[in-house]
Order: structure tokens, then C-alpha cells, then sequence
């Protein structure tokens, strides 16, 4: 497994507030990360700081062996780092497709609108190629025509996910993709992980709270806790440590 994503000594302050306070973990390709922790732990602020959204008090950041800590969103964006949020961020009144074609679109404008609609030959070329690759791993070749406004949430999910796939990043940053959706759509979307994780061999960096979801992709798992790492190691070893039993797991361990 290559490196992927390295956080040494991450910490993230606000004021007099202390979020994340001296993180280390590793993201590598090839693997599914967890990055669990009750609500208000500091996820989400360390995946920020990992995105470029945030620049951090202390500590590195490094991507595929360069360090990107004073890097913006974009440029990391450029070396292969890809992010979905929570809070999808589809246009529900284009296509299924448009809205996947829009991953390598806009990667390929480097943050020059303009170059997204006066585009080479080559270019559009390569962004037909990554759509279809992107339908076809996502099972949404039946919905490409579908405007995103009309799908399911797990549709729409998915569509989101394809969306990053077909920017071609090699490092994944998901955050909370199960919210919204019931048990099947779930598992599906686990399922779509992990065959992304084995046929492309990127790496994967997750934020989530279906602790089923976690144990079943999740190779391995760091638990945060009013902004520190508690814990890490392989799903069976954090469902047996008293430590994130009694921080976060509670009766769910059992």
C-alpha cells in the first residue's frame, strides 16, 4: 500500500478552543480508513483540514508523500484528493450523467469556469470516457437520463459518489454517505466501496456513524473524542476496547 494520505500531529484551533488536538493517522491506498467519534468529536474538522478547507494551528498534511498543509482545496484537489459531503451538493435539474460528466469537467478548468465550456477535443473525449466508467461502476447507466432531482436518496448518492469517480482522484474522502439512507441502500453503497477500493485501488478516508456500515468496509479505524484519538486499530479491536466503549460505542459493542 502506497501512502495516500498522512496527518501528523493535526491540531485545529478556534480562538481559545482547542477542536482537534494533535491527530496523527494514515489513510493509505488500497484501504478503507475509518474515522469515527461521537457527534462534536472533531470529524469533521479534521476532514477539513485534510480538504484544504481549513488550515491547521500545527501539524502536516501530506498527500501521496508531498506535503500539502499550505495547499488550497484546489490544489489538492489537483494531486487527487476528491471529497462528497454530507449535505449533497447535486444540480437537481440536470441528468444523472451531467452531473457525473461534472467531476472531471471541472478538475480538468483548474478553477477557470470559462475553460469548462470552451473545451479540446481531447478533453471532452476523456470526460465521455470517465461518465461511462462512472455509470457503469455506480449502476446508474439506467438513470443517466434521469434529472438528479427526480432520484431516491440513495440514487442521488450514488450519483454523488460517480460524480468523484469520474474526476479520477485517488485518495476519497466520504462524509456520512449512509445519511438519509434505509438498510438496503446501505449495504449497497458499502458494496460500491469496497469494489471501487479493489478495482481502482484508491484510497479511502470515512466519516460515518452506521457503526454496520464501518465494520463491514472499514479496514481500519481511528475513534476521536473531544478533538483527540483514543483509539485506533482494526474494527474487532475497536468494538472490544473499553476505552471507545465507553466514549462512544456503548451498548452497540456488546
Amino acid at each position: 500500500m502506497s501512502a495516500g494520505l498522512l496527518v501528523d500531529g493535526l491540531t485545529i484551533r478556534f480562538g481559545g478552543l482547542t477542536a482537534v488536538d494533535g491527530v496523527t493517522l494514515a489513510a493509505p491506498q488500497g484501504r478503507v480508513t475509518g474515522l469515527i467519534g461521537p457527534n462534536g468529536a472533531g470529524k469533521t474538522t479534521t476532514f477539513n483540514a485534510c480538504s484544504g478547507l481549513l488550515r491547521p494551528s500545527a501539524g502536516t498534511v501530506s498527500l501521496f508523500g508531498q506535503d500539502v498543509t499550505a495547499a488550497s482545496a484546489a490544489a489538492r484537489a489537483r494531486r487527487g484528493l476528491g471529497r462528497t459531503f454530507q449535505r449533497m451538493d447535486l444540480f437537481d435539474s440536470l441528468t444523472v450523467e451531467q452531473n457525473i460528466a461534472l467531476g472531471l469537467k471541472a478538475r480538468l478548468a483548474r478553477g477557470h469556469p470559462i475553460k469548462q465550456l470552451v473545451s479540446s477535443r481531447a478533453d471532452r473525449k476523456a470526460v465521455r470516457a470517465a461518465t461511462e466508467e462512472a455509470l457503469e461502476l455506480c449502476e446508474l447507466g439506467k438513470l443517466r437520463r434521469e434529472p438528479a432531482g427526480a432520484l431516491s436518496t440513495g440514487q442521488r448518492r450514488r450519483v454523488d459518489l460517480g460524480r468523484v469517480l469520474a474526476g479520477g482522484f485517488s485518495m476519497l474522502l466520504l462524509d456520512e454517505p449512509s445519511s438519509g439512507l434505509d438498510t438496503a441502500e446501505t449495504v449497497r453503497f458499502g458494496q460500491l466501496v469496497s469494489r471501487v477500493v479493489d478495482e481502482r485501488d484508491c484510497g479511502v478516508l470515512l466519516v460515518e456513524h452506521d457503526m454496520a456500515l464501518v465494520v463491514a468496509i472499514c479496514d481500519y479505524l481511528y475513534v476521536l473524542d473531544f478533538g483527540e484519538l483514543i483509539f485506533e486499530g482494526t474494527p474487532d479491536e475497536v468494538r472490544g476496547s473499553e476505552v471507545v466503549r465507553a466514549a462512544y460505542l456503548g451498548s452497540e459493542a456488546a
